[in-house]
């Protein structure tokens, strides 16, 4: 179960629109939405960042639908 179809509908985007951003057809997206077919993980990380929350609030492994903190990446020489 995921929360994409929720989160779509909530933004007033339409399954062509998603489709269109995930540069997918509209008709595997549907898929995505109605848990026919896997999500892929690039897909999903294209979605977090367009709802800006997680993978895991899409996944609903959370209820927390803030994104994690960007870590800083730090180099040691």
């Amino acid at each position: 179960m995921l929360r994409i179809k929720d989160l779509r509908e909530d933004n007033d985007y339409t399954q062509q629109y998603i489709a269109d951003y995930l540069h997918c057809d509209q008709s595997d997206y549907s898929k995505y939405e109605r848990g026919k077919r896997n999500v892929p993980l690039w897909a999903l990380h294209k979605l977090a960042d367009l709802y800006d929350t997680s993978i895991d609030y899409l996944a609903c492994r959370t209820d927390e639908s803030r994104p994690y903190p960007k870590s800083k990446k730090t180099v040691q020489r």
